[in-house]
């Protein structure tokens, strides 16, 4: 299986929101990417890394906006310091 080629929308792929405790990440997926192969790689996203589904938008050009969203990990403690 090949990978899937992925382009980030924004610059960071990664925003946090200040309200939830949720991060999302934002990928376009270009209209060659069949559904399945689309479907796979989500859920390889999801099993490793924690990621769910939270939206996807199909443009007329076939591209999709998928929106990945996971909740944040608590920060580890800051070292110390004397």
């Amino acid at each position: 299986m090949t990978a899937l080629p992925v382009r980030v929308v924004a610059r960071s792929a990664v925003r946090h929101h200040a309200q939830m405790d949720y991060e999302t990440a934002l990928l376009r997926l270009p209209p060659h990417v069949d559904r399945m192969t689309a479907a796979v790689q989500l859920a390889i996203a999801a099993e490793y890394s924690g990621w769910e589904l939270a939206r996807v938008q199909l443009f007329r050009d076939g591209t999709r906006r998928v929106e990945l969203r996971r909740r944040r990990s608590t920060p580890s403690l800051p070292a110390l310091t004397y």
